[in-house]
């Protein structure tokens, strides 16, 4: 399981506010030949199994607040298996969260390394790239949190999670607009991410942009219908409408206006 370190969405298939549990797709289709490959097969499952093991158990202390009992469960995934990117990133995560915490340079800069390790095993690490953006805003230099992103978007220039979490760097700035431009390149590039939709949902939303954010929204939970917070926000956001088109035709409704009163006249 991998530690979230923004605001966490939780999801309940395989990860826990942004752990990472274990391997996916330990099983691979092909033909064993020869025993000793057989036994190495066997040793490499049962290391990635038991790294996710200590993993899920470290993600659990860390929601329960016990970070130091989580760093020994994250740091022995990094001893059993050395390669094993989730387990640096873990223990960056929990390290960063204490050095915010405790206001440590130390601590800042072990994290940091982590994060790097993690990456040097996985260049991909989508929490990764986010955590260590957000360590290098939280340590003041933006510069380089913005070059970090940015040159994982040119290294995958049809990737839709680099343009997302570049968009929330920028709408961290300040800059909605320039945030909006990279999610909408998200959504072109992968139209089957649900992350990429709910992110454009969540901008639009806060734009004022109702109509257009619920539609962003209900595409997101086609494709991920197990997140009921998709479904909460549809819900929500199609009573506000409902409620503000039934306001808008109640004003637009006219009035007869009463006849003006004829002049009083005197009769012959």
């Amino acid at each position: 399981m991998k530690l979230e370190m923004n605001p966490p969405n939780p999801q309940l298939n395989g990860q826990l506010e942004g752990f990472v549990t274990g391997p996916e797709g330990l099983i691979q289709k092909g033909v064993i030949a020869g025993v000793t490959v057989f036994l190495l097969l066997l040793t490499s499952a049962g290391c990635r199994f038991s790294a996710s093991g200590k993993n899920a158990l470290g993600a659990q202390l860390h929601q329960q607040g016990q970070y130091t009992a989580a760093l020994q469960q994250f740091q022995q995934v990094v001893a059993d298996d050395p390669t094993n990117p989730d387990g640096y990133y873990n223990l960056a995560a929990t390290t960063h969260r204490l050095a915010k915490q405790r206001s440590d340079e130390a601590l800042f800069n072990n994290a940091e390394a982590l994060y790097n390790q993690c990456l040097d095993h996985d260049a991909n690490h989508v929490e990764c790239h986010r955590g260590l953006a957000v360590l290098l805003m939280d340590t003041g230099r933006p510069d380089r949190a913005f070059a970090l992103v940015k040159n994982w978007a040119s290294s995958n220039p049809t990737a839709a999670e680099p343009r997302i979490e570049l968009a929330r760097l920028y709408e961290e700035v300040g800059q909605p607009e320039t945030a909006l431009k990279y999610l909408e390149d998200a959504v072109q590039q992968d139209a089957n991410n649900s992350r990429a939709w709910l992110a454009l949902a969540r901008l639009r939303e806060s734009s004022g942009d109702l109509p257009q954010a619920l539609q962003n929204y209900q595409r997101a939970l086609a494709l991920n219908n197990t997140q009921p917070m998709i479904a909460e926000r549809v819900a929500a956001l199609s009573r506000e409408i409902n409620s503000n088109l039934d306001a808008a035709r109640s004003g637009a409704q006219t009035q007869i206006a009463r006849p003006l009163p004829y002049p009083s006249t005197n009769r012959y």
